[in-house]
């Protein structure tokens, strides 16, 4: 059976005819599954779940719902403590500025963003971060009977473009010439970890980084790492050209979250400085189409 006569369904308005998801990423004007879809399966379910309001104190989850590539195998048990717009962004693989989310869930009701909902699922063993996704957008559209589509937009961004041409900074360098993920990190590697992205205040200062991954993934932690900070209120996307993986670290003057004020001044680059200085790249304000999420339709789970 194809996709499309699995995930499709039409919700028409007056005058228009939306494409709606409903457990997968397939909406009019987008011609194509993302990649990592696309490899992880396209379509897959939990083979037991419960869902149930949770209103204690919050348990971590089986692994991080971030949307870069760390993963730690739950051996098929997985759980998860978050509110419906995580589980939204996590299974997608959404970076999202904070307008950006409030855009996506405009048409929703605000327990979406503040009630926290507990999963407990089975899924098959070993499979991967990017499948789970897959099986979280199948319980949101059954459960949750999310229906979510996408536009394609024409938005403020910054680009990511080369200071030099063919020239990265000092801190930013080819995977496959930094420490290896498959041995031990010694006390000089920072982040200690592969695949995922690290930020925290250090001394007064913030220090960020990650190790194996793509521009536009590192695009993606820029701007969110700068909303965290107020520097940067726009999409960050890649346009340096640069091709595989990378490894990178920086440091910042300004403490990760922004300066308190009653705290002392800053000391050391802004986040905008130190991507120049340390990374070797500008962040260049420009405009570019992209594709925006928005929630059409949401309700509270079914029983179990």
């Amino acid at each position: 059976m194809g996709v499309l006569s699995v995930c499709k369904r039409v919700l028409w308005r007056p005058g228009v005819a939306l494409v709606v998801l409903t457990g997968c990423l397939r909406a009019q004007g987008m011609s194509t599954v993302p990649a990592w879809q696309k490899e992880a399966g396209d379509k897959m379910e939990f083979e037991v779940a419960s869902i149930r309001p949770d209103q204690g104190p919050f348990r971590s989850p089986s692994f991080a719902l971030s949307s870069d590539d760390w993963f730690r195998d739950p051996q098929g048990h997985f759980h998860a403590d978050f509110s419906v717009a995580t589980y939204i962004e996590f299974a997608y693989k959404l970076w999202l500025t904070g307008e950006q989310r409030k855009e996506m869930l405009a048409a929703v009701p605000a327990w979406v963003s503040s009630d926290r909902y507990a999963i407990e699922a089975t899924a098959p063993l070993h499979a991967t971060k990017d499948q789970y996704r897959l099986m979280l957008q199948a319980l949101l559209a059954d459960r949750f009977k999310l229906a979510i589509h996408f536009t394609e937009k024409e938005e403020p961004v910054l680009a990511m473009v080369l200071v030099k041409k063919d020239t990265t900074g000092p801190k930013l360098i080819p995977h496959d010439k930094g420490p290896s993920c498959d041995e031990t990190p010694g006390p000089e590697v920072f982040p200690e970890t592969c695949y995922s992205f690290s930020a925290y205040p250090k001394d007064g200062h913030s220090m960020a980084g990650s190790r194996g991954n793509s521009m536009a993934a590192i695009g993606n932690f820029l701007g969110s790492m700068g909303g965290r900070m107020s520097e940067i209120s726009r999409p960050v996307v890649d346009q340096t050209g640069l091709t595989g993986k990378w490894d990178f670290s920086l440091e910042v003057g300004q403490p990760f979250g922004g300066a308190r004020p009653d705290g002392p001044p800053a000391e050391g680059p802004t986040l905008l400085e130190a991507v120049q200085e340390q990374l070797g790249i500008k962040l260049k304000p420009t405009k570019a189409m992209l594709q925006v999420p928005v929630v059409d339709h949401v309700e509270r789970p079914s029983e179990n």
